[in-house]
């Protein structure tokens, strides 16, 4: 059914539990696996008098290459092909929504898998939600894994259609 899959991690438990599924499906499908860490430095970043934005880019760089040479590493134990891809957010284009938009229609995605935290309410509000703000612009078919829902099961037996048929 699935044929190439795309996974945006970031390093957080949220997006570790949407790996896992992705790595899931991906061995159940003999689907190729792309994990995709998203490179943003925001623009409060650039506003101090001292600061160098080099240094903060050079910074998300090296914690993208070690969140996805972790997920590289699962993905070898997995026995599941594919590769990893770091993009970044034009500072002043786009966002991480819109990277990880273009990054699946570069890939041809058959599934974007994301992890979602579930905020609700002042929370969501606040802090907003990237997987919110893609899973409207996408049109690619999205399976959002929620937080806490790997935690319910235990983690050797959660199937893909029990992700799959978890509330969002």
């Amino acid at each position: 059914m699935y044929t190439r899959i795309l996974v945006p991690i970031d390093g957080s438990e949220t997006s570790a539990h949407a790996l896992d599924a992705a790595l899931e499906l991906a061995h159940e499908h003999n689907a190729e696996l792309k994990p995709l860490y998203v490179v943003d430095v925001p623009q409060l970043m650039y506003s101090g008098p001292a600061c160098d934005p080099s240094l903060v880019r050079e910074a998300f760089v090296k914690e993208g290459a070690l969140v996805l040479a972790d997920a590289a590493a699962k993905m070898l134990r997995a026995g599941v092909k594919g590769s990893t891809l770091v993009v970044e957010v034009e500072p002043l284009g786009d966002d991480i929504a819109q990277r990880i938009t273009a990054a699946a229609n570069d890939f041809s995605a058959d599934l974007v898998v994301m992890g979602t935290h579930g905020r609700r309410g002042w929370r969501r509000l606040v802090l907003g939600s990237v997987a919110e703000r893609f899973l409207r612009i996408s049109t690619r078919p999205v399976l959002l894994v929620p937080l806490h829902y790997a935690e319910k099961k235990d983690p050797r037996k959660v199937s893909a259609p029990d992700i799959a048929d978890a509330p969002i």
